[in-house]
């Protein structure tokens, strides 16, 4: 099976789908809900509510690394990246280093497998200090509600399954060729991952966007998953700027693709 790819100096970027989780449009603020539906159908969206979960894998000759995991199943979302991974050649064994753009249940869900057990036993997990402090913090679990409360619980899990593992970081840079890009807004520790080979660059950017057909033409659109609504529609109309003229992926995009210039390049899904 052929995955959307892209080669980046030494570096190879292809997009891996996990599947698709569904939100209500009366999570979205700034849109009315019927408006949302009808921009959504308008654009050729079978199902205006379906989020589709993308993970990215770098590959080059010494390294093979992850950018999220997917939900893995988790609440019934997603659960195609492992099947998915192997159909592009790579066992989970053969994943070294997975970099976490946040730490929300349909990006960490894929590292536990069904046993509650780490479904990547040699990969190094790494994410923002920031984001790593949010999820443990005693204070912020009292204060979530019910349905935030079981995502804390589950992140702890994760984190827990792969303490020995577990790499944080402050500044930008990650590993050789990849960098940090904080993205603040969706979570406490939210970024993006930048490639950087041979004057060619790529920024992975997380959850920038959940409905692309929206939330691209009207940036001020935020979701109820959004820890800070303003700041994560201001980080979305700089990096919407940006992206006028640079290369760009991000998980959430309607099918796994390689996204340039504002420009879609459709592959087929899973």
């Amino acid at each position: 099976m052929n995955f959307p790819s892209q080669q980046i100096g030494d570096f190879s970027v292809t997009a891996i789908s996990d599947g698709f989780l569904s939100a209500p449009l009366d999570m979205l603020s700034n849109i009315d809900p019927a408006d949302a539906a009808r921009i959504q159908r308008d654009a050729g969206v079978i199902d205006p509510s379906a989020i589709h979960i993308n993970c990215y894998l770098i590959r080059s000759e010494t390294r093979t690394v992850l950018v999220d995991a997917g939900a893995g199943g988790f609440k019934q979302w997603g659960g195609r990246l492992r099947d998915n991974l192997k159909r592009a050649g790579v066992l989970p064994s053969d994943v070294d280093t997975i970099l976490l753009t946040h730490a929300h249940p349909d990006h960490i869900g894929g590292l536990l497998d069904s046993t509650g057990e780490p479904c990547f036993p040699n990969a190094e997990l790494v994410l923002h200090a920031q984001e790593l402090a949010f999820w443990q913090s005693d204070a912020n679990l009292h204060r979530a509600s019910e349905r935030a409360r079981g995502n804390f619980l589950f992140a702890r899990r994760v984190f827990e399954k792969y303490r020995d593992r577990l790499r944080v970081f402050v500044g930008e840079e990650v590993l050789p060729g990849i960098g940090a890009q904080p993205l603040p807004g969706h979570t406490a520790g939210h970024c993006g991952y930048r490639i950087q080979s041979k004057d060619q660059d790529l920024l992975i950017w997380g959850d920038i966007v959940h409905f692309p057909h929206l939330q691209i033409s009207r940036p001020e659109v935020s979701i109820a998953f959004d820890l800070d609504p303003q700041l994560a529609a201001q980080t979305r109309v700089g990096l919407l700027d940006m992206v006028s003229a640079d290369p760009v992926s991000y998980t959430h995009l309607t099918l796994p693709t390689i996204h340039y210039k504002c420009r879609y390049r459709w592959w087929p899904g899973d």
